[in-house]
């Protein structure tokens, strides 16, 4: 879809995720002025400042990086005003924004939110719609308001949740799609041919940040719901169990895992290849890590780990 006129756009994200968007955008022929990003972290071992995945980027298309720790305050609201901005986009930026820069921009801020709104507004749309058990998810072009992804929707991209879907492939699958339509979305403003649709006040739920306390698995639990808790916390911060091996526990984090038929107590192993019994049916655990190891498929694990028939997991 052509634009009528190039936008005056800022971009604001983070992570990896919002990379591919933001690359459509350049490819796009708007008028890109700045990129907002998190300030550099420490990290590594040598604890070095690290860019963010945006803001690397963002320099490789020469591109005026800014990392403001806050925008509240005056001073860095009248340097985003003076801008003059079309629209800005809005995808896992990572600050709160202000009344005053929602505001600046002609068109206001749009924001690519991973989820079917308004099931799963918040912090990890992704993880809860898998964990959750959903069959279908997508992206939405939301404009921004004070509320917590309750503005008005101006386009949706869907995709099915296969089996065997982890957070980290509906991660990738939601990117791909979100670029062509946050490109499509704008065009559509630019030319004055979107209708806002206001969100409904039915099938409201809320995607609450992933606490790791809930990273381990309780046994007890079916084997479906095992399943989705799994793929949706994989590979981080990864569901676990933890084995006792020379009177200490270790822990190992299940990736990718599958139910299989079978019934025992919750917790202990039904044969040699890492079937362990679940309140309902079985897991196979197909990828697994120890700590401080690298990913490893059940065999690989089982060489220098074993867990015979009958053992036990906690």
């Amino acid at each position: 879809m052509t634009n009528p006129k190039p936008l005056r756009i800022a971009f604001m994200g983070t992570p990896d995720f919002s990379v591919g968007i933001l690359a459509a955008l350049v490819e796009s022929g708007h008028d890109l002025v700045a990129v907002y990003s998190q300030p550099p972290r420490k990290a590594g071992r040598g604890m070095d400042l690290k860019k963010s995945p945006v803001h690397e980027f963002a320099e490789t298309k020469g591109i005026e990086v800014r990392t403001p720790k806050s925008l509240k305050g005056e001073e860095e609201q009248r340097a985003f005003a003076a801008l003059k901005l079309d629209v800005a986009i809005v995808v896992a930026y990572g600050l709160l924004l202000p009344a005053p820069i929602l505001e600046a921009p002609r068109l206001g801020c749009l924001n690519l939110h991973a989820s079917l709104l308004p099931r799963w507004r918040g912090a990890a749309p992704i993880q809860r719609a898998i964990m959750a058990g959903d069959a279908e998810t997508g992206v939405m072009v939301m404009q921004m308001d004070e509320g917590l992804d309750t503005g008005p929707v101006l386009g949706t991209a869907r995709i099915a949740i296969t089996g065997g879907m982890t957070a980290s492939d509906l991660h990738d699958e939601l990117a791909k799609i979100g670029a062509p339509l946050m490109v499509d979305t704008l065009a559509l403003l630019a030319a004055g041919k979107i209708t806002p649709t206001q969100q409904s006040d039915e099938g409201v739920t809320y995607a609450k940040k992933i606490d790791k306390a809930e990273a381990r698995i309780d046994w007890t639990r079916p084997a479906k719901e095992l399943d989705c808790h799994i793929r949706g916390l994989s590979p981080f911060p990864g569901a676990y169990f933890e084995i006792i091996r020379k009177g200490k526990p270790e822990r190992v984090k299940v990736l990718r895992a599958e139910p299989v038929a079978g019934s025992g107590e919750p917790g202990s192993a039904l044969d040699d290849a890492l079937s362990i019994a679940c309140g309902e049916g079985a897991l196979r655990l197909l990828e697994v890590q120890r700590a401080g190891k690298g990913r490893a498929t059940a065999e690989e694990f089982l060489r220098g780990f074993p867990l015979a028939k009958g053992e036990s997991v906690t």
